[in-house]
Order: structure tokens, then C-alpha cells, then sequence
């Protein structure tokens, strides 16, 4: 009797999910292939290590995995080498609406990996295996540091150092990107810099635009948009210190085109020096801030 009723209460509890709901496309559209159907493969390889990896110890249900993308596009292809670029992007609810805000949207824009088809991919953390695993992983971990840096303040410190240490394991691989001799915007230093406390104004912005901006827009959008503004002005004093920081264009990879929606409706809000100080801060993106109308 006491093992029907262990059986019955073990149904009747949340099924635990793991912590990522991942989409992945490939595309091959520059390579001359005649067999497309490797990349079909790598395609699903990839998305059942992603989703059915579990990347940490907390127990996430169904409905809390992290929304992403893992875009490659394949510029070469030769025997087991493939080389391009891979776009990964993430969002997360906003409380009380049915938006997803974006929260990381990176290119990384030289990728290089071995891959045979039907091979298993495998992530292990103390040791490099593949240069493809360490890439889902390490994007992986950023995904979920980044979010959960949306709810609470520093939140996603771990995940960060988890990200560094496959960093630091990868170089031995002697693959671009994991080094910083390979130039000042690559994944040496995206881990790199989001454990810097040169740059923890960045992360203090993702929490108040999130969990005390967004977040609270339903109950009370002037408050909001508000604290929104406070956390871009808070990039204003990094800017000061760090101009151009590689960290400061991430954030507005993602933002750019929110921030120019939240700012161009709703109640009103003084912009003419958050206009200012966001063409100052992120020129690259002039043409979102000229266009905010509120």
C-alpha cells in the first residue's frame, strides 16, 4: 500500500524540466553539398544536448525554461571541418503580460568545429572534448547567467564563473576565440568582463530594467518606464569610465529596438536627456534613439 501511495505522490508532483527550451537552425546555404542531410543531423545533435543537458542544480519546471535561439550559418564545409558564424539569442517573460523581453542577442561571427554525423555530443565540465561542445556550453551558461541577472542583483555570478572556466579549458583547443590575443570582442572576454567589477553596472542595469522596471509596468507603467531610465542612466556612469565598452553595445544588441518602443508610447516621460545620453552611450544605434517619439 505504501508503494502505491509513493508511486500515486510522485505523479501528482510538477514534472522538473531542464533549464533551457532551445531552437536550433542551420543554415547551409553557402555551401555547394549535394547530402543537406548532415546539417539536418547537427541541427537535432544540437538541440537535444542544449535541451536535455542539465546545466545546473536547480530544479526548473516546464514553464520557467529559458527561451533561445542557436542560429549557425555555415560558410565552409570540408570532410569533418565546418566553419561560420552563430547568432544566439534568449528572452524571458515579462510579469503580467504575455511580451518576452529580450535579454541576450550575440553574433558570434568566427566559429570553427569538427563534427561526424551521429556522433554523440556530450558536455563535460573538467575537461575539452570538442570545440562544438564547448561552444553550446559556453553560450549556454551565458544564457543563464544573463537571465538571472534579470531577478536578482548579480544573480547570475555562477553561471558567469561556469562560463570562464570552459573559457580556460577551451584555449588548449587552439581554436579562435577563447583567448584574449584573438581581439577585445570575442568569448575571452564576455566572460571576462561580467565578472569584472569595472562593468557590474551593467549587470545592476539588467536587474532594475527587468525585475523593477518591466516587471512592474502592469501594475504601474509610469514607474516602469521610470526605473528603466535609471538603469540606462546607470550605463551613462559606466560610459564615463569605459567608453565603448564591448559589454555596453551587447546590452543594446538587445535593447535598442525595445528601448525605442517603450519611450515612443504610454505615459509620458522627460526623454530629452535620456536621448542625449543614449546617442552618447550607444551611437551605433542613433537612428532608434532620433526615432523615439513620446
Amino acid at each position: 500500500m505504501r508503494r502505491v501511495l509513493a508511486i500515486l505522490l510522485f505523479l501528482a508532483l510538477p514534472a522538473a524540466a531542464q533549464e533551457l527550451n532551445c531552437t536550433v537552425q542551420i543554415n547551409s546555404d553557402k555551401v555547394q553539398q549535394t547530402n543537406q542531410q548532415i546539417f539536418k543531423t547537427l541541427e537535432k545533435s544540437l538541440a537535444e544536448l542544449i535541451n536535455k543537458t542539465k546545466w545546473t542544480n536547480q530544479t526548473f519546471r516546464q514553464k520557467e525554461r529559458i527561451e533561445c535561439t542557436f542560429f549557425i550559418t555555415v560558410n565552409a564545409y570540408a570532410s569533418d571541418q565546418f566553419s561560420g558564424t552563430l547568432q544566439v539569442q534568449s528572452s524571458r517573460p515579462v510579469y503580467g503580460s504575455t511580451y518576452s523581453t529580450p535579454v541576450f542577442n550575440f553574433n558570434d561571427k568566427d566559429i570553427n568545429f569538427r563534427y561526424v554525423e551521429f556522433e554523440n555530443l556530450i558536455y563535460n565540465p573538467n575537461s575539452f572534448d570538442s570545440n562544438l561542445v564547448s561552444l553550446v556550453a559556453f553560450y549556454s551558461y551565458m544564457i543563464l547567467a544573463m537571465d538571472a541577472d534579470t531577478f536578482s542583483p548579480l544573480g547570475g555570478t555562477q553561471y558567469y564563473e561556469t562560463a570562464q572556466s570552459i573559457v580556460a579549458l577551451a584555449q588548449q583547443g587552439g581554436f579562435k576565440g577563447w583567448s584574449q590575443a584573438d581581439g577585445n570582442q570575442n568569448r575571452f572576454f564576455l566572460a571576462n568582463d561580467m565578472l569584472s567589477g569595472t562593468f557590474e553596472p551593467i549587470r545592476n542595469a539588467m536587474y532594475t530594467y527587468h525585475l523593477e522596471g518591466l516587471d512592474v509596468m502592469a501594475d504601474n507603467q509610469k514607474a516602469g518606464k521610470e526605473k528603466i531610465k535609471a538603469a540606462l542612466q546607470e550605463l551613462g556612469k559606466l560610459y564615463s569610465v569605459r567608453p565603448n565598452a564591448f559589454l555596453t553595445r551587447v546590452f543594446f544588441d538587445a535593447k535598442a529596438d525595445e528601448i525605442q518602443t517603450l519611450f515612443s508610447g504610454g505615459p509620458s516621460t522627460d526623454i530629452s536627456g535620456l536621448q542625449e545620453l543614449l546617442t552618447r552611450i550607444s551611437p551605433m544605434n542613433a537612428s532608434n534613439w532620433t526615432a523615439i517619439k513620446n
